[in-house]
């Protein structure tokens, strides 16, 4: 199963959840053991197939860090935080958490777009 850490202690995605914006950006990093990394990755594919299926979703990716580390980041898009919540909320995604290999750490965290004039736009 895996384990829930929060990217900021300070506000959980929990918290995150209940904030209405649109587009959201989720960004979750995953620590796991190095020998648990196949089975990390069947179990990424097939949340990751239940996400693309559900309303709200747009995109998604998953990088894993160079060299030796077994740390993978995910980032996915979404329409809405509403969305992305119904789906994180769902009972069958909940159930699929205890797939994950016992070593996994996961850190979602919620982000929305930000305009710096000349450089990017929200």
């Amino acid at each position: 199963m895996a384990h829930l850490r929060p990217l900021d202690p300070n506000f959980p995605i929990e918290r995150q959840l209940g904030i209405d914006t649109s587009p959201a950006v989720l960004v979750n990093v995953f620590t796991l053991d190095k020998t648990d990394e196949q089975s990390f990755l069947q179990v990424w594919q097939d949340d990751a197939a239940f996400m693309k299926r559900q309303p709200g979703f747009i995109a998604t990716q998953l990088h894993r860090a160079i060299g030796d580390s077994p740390t993978y980041l995910n980032y996915a898009v979404w329409e809405s935080t509403a969305h992305f919540r119904a789906a994180f909320t769902h009972p069958e995604f909940r159930s699929k958490i205890a797939a994950y290999p016992s070593s996994a750490v996961a850190s979602p965290h919620l982000f929305e777009k930000v305009a710096v004039p000349g450089i990017c736009v929200a």
